[in-house]
């Protein structure tokens, strides 16, 4: 009898172990290699029924893709704050503090955050961490000088922080706390941008209102298009920085949560030249990724 006992119990467990592993992976058809992209996706009515890969649609330049893997991501989030420290950024120092605090208090067990402020050079603010008070005693060395080297902090926030860690980390974002001007980077923007695809860095944004009123820059994209470009482009979204708690919650619980890994083999397409994605789910699915594939080529 107790050997019978012990083997409902593991029975039991095993059980259970599977249903909640079901809740949160979606169906994999394959191994993961080829081409990778990092997918948000969820069933609009909350359901926790797994997203198959016969949910899904993939296109590149309009050309249909096969999927070959689709899988839930339960690894943890790197995040690296990254935020406009220049001496006319439209916010005090007080609330930048506050804004980027805010995820200090959301992140989940395993998640780690790094914080950067800018202006015409990239100054780190707390390296690797999930401590809530060393970044609040941290956030203390935050003051407005300078301008904003945008897309310079940027490039080194790629080379120098996230890229160190892959390939093994996929799971990575930055948050962008400014309103997305640059004033004298010698990055150019496309490159930038591109890197982020290539590495698929998702960029999501607090964005405070735009210091130049939306004026016409020269060989630069205007404030606003940049934080446009960069979260749409990589697959992230867009929050107002009044809304910095609301933000940290949804970016925090939709890494934890709605994060999956996606390759194919492209087909009928050039990888020498830049592909649009482009990637649809059946009715009651919301998804997103990046808005393009940078070509193999430097």
């Amino acid at each position: 009898m107790k050997k019978i006992w012990l083997l409902s119990f593991i029975l039991l467990l095993a059980t259970s172990f599977s249903i909640a592993q079901s809740r949160n992976n979606a169906k994999s058809t394959g191994s993961l290699e080829g081409t990778i992209l990092t997918v948000v996706a969820r069933r609009d009515n909350g359901s926790t029924e797994p997203i198959k890969v016969e949910n899904l649609s993939l296109y590149e330049n309009s050309i249909e893709q096969k999927i070959n893997n689709f899988s839930f991501d339960p690894s943890p989030a790197k995040i690296v704050l990254l935020i406009d420290n220049s001496q006319t950024v439209p916010a005090s120092v007080e609330v930048l503090k506050a804004a980027a605090m805010e995820f200090a208090y959301e992140i989940f067990d395993g998640d780690q955050l790094f914080a950067i402020a800018y202006d015409t050079k990239p100054e780190i603010i707390h390296e690797w961490t999930d401590d809530a008070k060393k970044l609040e005693t941290a956030f203390e060395t935050l003051r407005k000088k300078d301008n904003p080297y945008l897309f310079d902090a940027i490039a080194a926030t790629t080379k120098e922080v996230l890229l160190p860690l892959m390939p093994g980390t996929r799971k990575t974002a930055i948050v962008l706390i400014g309103d997305g001007l640059d004033r004298g980077s010698k990055s150019k923007f496309e490159d930038v941008l591109a890197e982020l695809q290539n590495q698929n860095i998702v960029v999501y944004a607090l964005q405070m209102p735009d210091r130049t009123g939306g004026a016409f820059r020269r060989n630069q994209p205007k404030a606003g298009k940049v934080i446009t470009e960069l979260t749409e482009g990589t697959g992230g979204k867009i929050f107002p920085i009044e809304k910095a708690q609301e933000a940290a919650k949804f970016i925090c619980d939709e890494l934890k949560s709605n994060r999956y890994l996606l390759s194919y083999f492209p087909t009928n397409t050039s990888t020498f030249d830049a592909r649009r994605v482009f990637i649809t789910a059946q009715e009651g699915i919301s998804i997103r990724t990046k808005a393009a594939q940078p070509p193999n080529v430097k």
